[in-house]
């Protein structure tokens, strides 16, 4: 038998790896069955070459509770470890095998699919075991070694009896895990962590029933049944994933049953999918998928789950997949994302840059060729997916760049236009003064209704822009398009931005206009309004609210996150009154010669547009109400 003291360069190494290696200590089995995978993609590259002389044969991880002897058992058939092997990858804290083993192959195992870069994973062990036990046996015909370490630097070293290829790890849970010797506890990490290892991996048994075929004998007490009952091995993984294929292997039902496999709980069905799979300059793959969005920014995200050579990592894959992605959900499976010790954090280098902007690019094609194959059909989905567009558009300029062939921007009226398109059909019929293209738009259809009929009555088309990021995209696009300007339809009234060959001429003189200008702003408050007369047709209405588009959108940006930059936390409310002089209403207050009946015709009417605008609230609302009632006694 040997002894020895493990060796390892700083003193006391085992209170630290309990306590500060690794941010969760449950990620001990995820260490110890992907080492135990490692080890079997070993043997099977080793065997495909040649250069081991065995049987690889179907091998398997196993994991065993054994909650009366208080241990936990990972078996694997991988290589296994001679005695000096044991000696060399186990007493040498932090030295890695597997990366010592893709050093040595490493034209031959470029594709083996070993996970690697563990180093002292194996120590995670003791996280959660006050003794763990190695008995291995090597595909070299050599004797078995059994290895012994009770959490200090002491250990012995012996032979076995083992007579089977594989490595058998025994971990003596400490009494304050005994949490880990739950089935429930065990099965949900192997869910978490080991969902799609590439090597199939067992946790107890399960009764499945298998058909009974003619002739075939049976126990007497089962000859009267059509099956049989027998118990399996369960295997809880699925060792080939969709995102392992190739995209030419799989159907639309195969990208859909996938979906339904990573989110169970999810009934609805992904709107499309991106098949991500590239080898050079960097290794990706994965699959995303569009959800159902709406125009909600606060969905949850942390919904795309990263992995490395099928082993789970983590779910937050920012600095990996672009921001205005992170709302999606899929995998990505990457080896060169680089990760620190625990696995839990990524560190920024130029390969993740490389692969941000892969996913990008890969998003936006995928996009355009949904658009140019099937507009209609884009056009129905465009509700659903356009709050992630709008957001990348701001957020990603090398997106924006791409963004013009397959963004829409709907009109009321449930018509599609991409950008060149709005400058194709509007320019002729909506250029102000200055022969600057003026885009009508709407942020809410029902509460502006009145203000899109007054613009449908002129010829106007009305977009339909309601994300609440609009007005920074709005800014953006003018940005970069200077002959270009959007006015919602709700601003400073249209008639004043847009040039039309008719003019309504006022039925009031000069002289009634500047009286009943007077009377006006006698009433009307001046800190909130600015009044303006305007000549407009006798249906329209009396008194309309407008906002002046300039402040009205500096305070949504504010609102919306972007304020905080100019200022405009607490912007004063401030509107425009336009007063239709060839309405009754203006005609009845400027003949009203009693004062106080001028007032109250002024202020019902300022109420009625307030209450049309939903700015009409609390005392003054039911200020309203109380006169309205009087008024019709």
């Amino acid at each position: 038998m040997t002894t020895g003291k493990i060796n390892v360069s700083v003193e006391n190494i085992f209170p630290l790896i309990k306590k500060f290696l690794y941010s969760d200590h449950e990620i001990f089995l995820r260490e110890l069955i992907s080492n135990g995978t490692d080890a079997t993609l070993k043997l099977k590259h080793l065997t495909s070459i040649g250069e081991a002389k065995v049987e690889y044969g179907n091998p398997m991880i196993e994991v065993k509770i054994d909650k009366e002897g208080k241990k936990l058992h990972i078996i694997d058939q991988g290589l296994g470890m001679t005695a000096d092997e044991v000696e060399k990858y186990i007493n040498q804290v932090a030295f890695s095998g597997a990366e010592e083993f893709l050093d040595k192959y490493k034209d031959s195992a470029k594709d083996s699919g070993i996970i690697g870069h563990f180093g002292l994973g194996f120590y995670s062990a003791f996280m959660v075991a006050k003794k763990v036990e190695i008995i291995t046996k090597s595909y070299k015909d050599e004797p078995a070694a059994h290895w012994t370490c009770d959490g200090s630097p002491e250990f012995t070293l012996e032979p076995a009896d083992k007579t089977t290829r594989g490595t058998e790890i025994i971990l003596h849970i400490a009494e304050d895990s005994l949490e880990f010797l739950e089935d429930s506890k065990i099965k949900g990490l192997l869910n978490k962590y080991n969902k799609f290892m590439p090597i199939p991996i067992k946790f107890g048994t399960k009764t499945e029933k298998i058909e009974q075929k003619k002739g075939e004998e049976v126990a007497e007490e089962d000859k009267d049944k059509t099956f049989t009952e027998v118990e399996v091995d369960n295997i809880i993984n699925n060792p080939n994933p969709a995102w392992t294929k190739q995209p030419t292997e799989l159907s639309p039902e195969d990208y859909k049953n996938f979906y339904h496999e990573l989110y169970p709980m999810q009934f609805e069905e992904p709107l499309f999918h991106i098949h991500l799979n590239v080898d050079y300059p960097f290794n990706l793959t994965g699959i995303l998928y569009f959800p159902k969005l709406g125009s909600d920014l606060q969905i949850q995200k942390d919904k795309i789950q990263l992995y490395q050579n099928q082993v789970y990592v983590t779910d937050n894959v920012e600095g990996i997949v672009p921001e205005f992605l992170m709302m999606l959900k899929g995998v990505v499976d990457s080896p060169d994302i680089p990760l620190n010790v625990s696995r839990s954090g990524l560190q920024a280098d130029a390969a993740v840059k490389k692969i941000s902007n892969y996913i990008t690019r890969k998003v936006a094609d995928k996009l355009k060729s949904l658009f140019t194959e099937n507009r209609a059909d884009f056009e129905q989905k465009w509700n659903d997916i356009k709050i992630v567009l709008e957001y990348g558009m701001l957020s990603e300029d090398k997106f924006y760049e791409k963004a013009g062939a397959f963004v829409l921007y709907p009109t009321v009226d449930d018509k599609f236009y991409t950008l060149e398109e709005i400058k194709e059909n509007l320019a002729a019929n909506q250029t102000d003064k200055d022969g600057k293209l003026v885009v009508l738009y709407a942020g809410n259809k029902e509460a502006q209704h009145s203000y899109i009929e007054i613009a449908k009555e002129k010829g106007y088309e009305v977009l339909l822009l309601d994300s609440p990021i609009i007005s920074h995209l709005i800014q953006k696009i003018e940005g970069d398009n200077s002959n270009m300007t959007f006015i919602r339809v709700d601003s400073d009234h249209i008639d004043n931005l847009i040039k039309k060959d008719e003019t309504t001429i006022s039925k009031l003189s000069e002289e009634e206009q500047t009286n009943l200008k007077t009377v006006l702003e006698t009433i009307v408050p001046k800190q909130t309004y600015t009044v303006q007369l305007e000549a407009l047709d006798s249906n329209a209405s009396p008194f309309i609210i407008t906002q002046p588009e300039f402040m009205r959108r500096m305070k949504e940006m504010s609102q919306s996150g972007g304020g905080g930059m100019f200022g405009m936390g607490n912007m004063p409310e401030m509107y425009n009154l336009v007063v239709n002089t060839n309405s009754e209403l203006a005609t009845s207050i400027l003949n009203n010669k009693d004062a106080a009946a001028q007032e109250s015709l002024i202020k019902q009417a300022l109420d009625l547009a307030k209450l049309s605008q939903n700015l009409l609230k609390g005392e003054a609302l039911t200020a309203f109400v109380k006169r309205s009632f009087e008024l019709i006694k």
